[in-house]
């Protein structure tokens, strides 16, 4: 695939056979187009066109003039002063707060660095830090243009699964029935489209997240992160002792299930976004520790804007998703997924087995394409798109 993808921007071929430059804004357009085709489950197909790149229709133009003067000012003083009121909250119950510490690694070997969080705070401190929080995240999502979120919940069919179990009877040397309370999940799984999966997560249960090195280290957010109780990794890191990574997430999935008071982890297992109509191969991370997980689906319907983070920049990405009025976002819940003991010996079959109930329950498309296959699209989108801007400034 990659080989294919790099004749797309090659050098002029040595033979007839081989594929020829792309030597008008036809062929760039068409190129892309393959592209897409190739790399469906992170195109954009929103009215923003690749990239958000456009081109605009006429009313589009007016309605973003008129937004980017009324709505995105106040929106971004709001959300801003959100997020300064949330850190001066976590500032102030965590003053006097020695931080929790888990595993430590070095950070020259790469994986995972100090783990420092006030997730593990008990009492009233905490209490404060998670319902302000949870109310704030949704204020926040709120104020981006989400006035409504559409959840439901769907329950597996006990009788076509027989793993789920929501209580459980024994018989006790007496011979009398005793009910035992329901597993708690070790993990939330969910699928993952924009950045804006945190803020909803956040607001509904407030669990920790799996997050680069480098937030830990942001102003504002970095204390945030902590008092969520992310676990902090170096994505980029090769080295062998890079498993400690795995090792730290299911040390917190097995935490996260036995006991009550323990921050609940939540993971994205896909491991990348997508454009939110697909679902990619699972990692084990999640599944490895054999316990039950807790899936979320997230869905954002649009008309206009896609909030997908994908095949857009950053900053063009917040620009348009604070020009919209309202935005929108279902959710569905779907009940505690028990794995069974054969789920439990191979992880990457209690993977699969959720990745396909979540496709099925979601109307998501598998793919099989993955974080590798994305850099490639955005690489070679990149080169045509570069072209494309040459045709233009020769025109002109």
């Amino acid at each position: 695939m990659e080989s294919e993808l790099k004749d797309l921007n090659s050098n002029p071929p040595s033979s007839k056979e081989e594929r020829p430059l792309l030597k008008s804004e036809s062929d760039l357009a068409a190129a892309i187009e393959e592209l897409d085709k190739k790399f469906a489950p992170y195109a954009r197909t929103d009215l923003y066109g690749t990239m958000g790149l456009g081109p605009f229709p006429m009313t589009e133009k007016i309605k973003l003039a008129v937004a980017l003067v009324t709505l995105v000012p106040l929106r971004f003083i709001l959300s801003m002063s959100i997020l300064l009121l949330y850190y001066l909250i976590c500032r102030v119950f965590t003053l006097f707060s020695a931080p929790y510490r888990g595993a430590e690694e070095e950070e020259d070997e790469g994986g995972v660095v100090v783990q420092e969080d006030y997730a593990h705070m008990e009492g009233w401190k905490r209490t404060v830090i998670v319902r302000s929080g949870r109310f704030l995240s949704r204020v926040l999502l709120f104020v981006f243009g989400f006035y409504w979120i559409h959840e439901s919940r769907r329950d597996r069919d006990s009788a076509m699964d027989s793993n789920l179990k929501t209580t459980s009877t024994e018989i006790n040397q007496k011979g009398e029935a005793a009910t035992e309370e329901p597993e708690r999940p070790g993990a939330i799984v969910s699928n993952h489209v924009s950045y804006l999966d945190i803020l909803y997560h956040m607001s509904a249960s407030f669990p920790s997240f799996v997050a680069k090195r480098s937030v830990g280290k942001l102003p504002l957010v970095g204390l945030i992160s902590k008092c969520l109780g992310c676990v902090y990794v170096q994505r980029e890191a090769k080295s062998p002792d890079f498993k400690g990574v795995s090792g730290t997430v299911n040390e917190r999935v097995r935490e996260a299930h036995r006991n009550k008071s323990a921050p609940t982890i939540m993971l994205f297992p896909e491991g990348t976004t997508t454009n939110g109509d697909y679902l990619l191969t699972f990692k084990t991370g999640a599944f490895l520790a054999g316990t039950p997980v807790l899936p979320v689906i997230l869905k954002y319907p649009y008309e206009r804007f896609s909030v997908a983070w994908d095949t857009i920049s950053g900053a063009r990405h917040i620009l348009f998703l604070l020009c919209q009025f309202v935005n929108h976002l279902e959710v569905i819940r779907l009940s505690v997924y028990y794995p069974s003991q054969e789920e439990k010996d191979d992880p990457k079959l209690y993977a699969s087995n959720v990745r396909r109930l979540m496709a099925t329950e979601g109307n998501l498309i598998l793919s099989e394409l993955g974080l590798s296959d994305k850099r490639i699209y955005h690489a070679t989108l990149n080169g045509n798109l570069s072209q494309t801007r040459d045709f233009h400034q020769k025109e002109e």
